[in-house]
């Protein structure tokens, strides 16, 4: 899978283990959600582009880097991509931000789409979609369509635990797009959820069950 990136940090693989814990509470969860967001970002910017400066030190001038290439935009599928989104432009504070909110029928499993708000210049963006899991793929599938909509094809996916038929739906309507995660795990339940998994990761980042 070519254009799907699977990180094996150690710092990764840890704290992606206590985020399985039935028994990590809404706090750590979160807070553990944040940190692998930041760490697989930091991965997954490895191949932006720079630029050579000149800069002064307190004792000589000399040569340093700057971010070059695209402007970042970082898009949180609500309500469980903000926590990442959090991380992330702590880390790049000058990304912009849009939202896509979507929930999915518990009956039909299809994504639902309820509200979009971009950056004016999304087409002129690097667009990075950010949701914990990636399993049946609907609503990334949908928030792709949405950002190719308003003119944006650089886009690339981040979901900390992915399942298999997530990624060959999200492949099969958008080859283009890469995928970045922690984690393919096995397959996915009648339900829809991932297995194993680490059950709804909206419920568990906001204590809402």
């Amino acid at each position: 899978m070519p254009t799907v990136h699977v990180f094996d940090h150690p710092l990764i693989r840890h704290k992606l283990t206590i985020l399985r814990d039935k028994r990590t509470g809404h706090k750590e969860f979160r807070e553990i959600t944040e940190e692998l967001a930041a760490l697989m970002a930091y991965e997954a910017t490895r191949s932006h582009p720079v630029r050579e400066i000149e800069v002064e030190t307190p004792l000589a001038k000399t040569t340093g880097w700057s971010i070059a290439g695209q402007e970042l935009a970082v898009i949180p599928i609500l309500r469980a991509g903000l926590v990442m989104e959090t991380a992330i432009t702590r880390l790049i504070p000058t990304a912009r931000v849009g939202h896509i909110g979507m929930y999915r029928d518990h009956d039909t499993l299809q994504p639902v789409s309820y509200f979009v708000k971009l950056p004016a210049d999304i087409a002129e963006r690097e667009a990075m979609i950010l949701d914990p899991m990636l399993a049946t793929g609907g609503s990334t599938v949908e928030a792709i369509n949405t950002l190719k909509a308003h003119g944006c094809h650089n886009i690339k996916v981040m979901a900390i635990i992915s399942a298999p038929e997530g990624i060959k739906k999200v492949q099969e309507a958008h080859p283009d797009v890469e995928i970045y995660t922690a984690e393919v795990d096995s397959h996915l339940n009648d339900k829809g959820y991932i297995v194993p998994g680490l059950g709804d990761a909206g419920d568990r980042l906001f204590g809402t069950k």
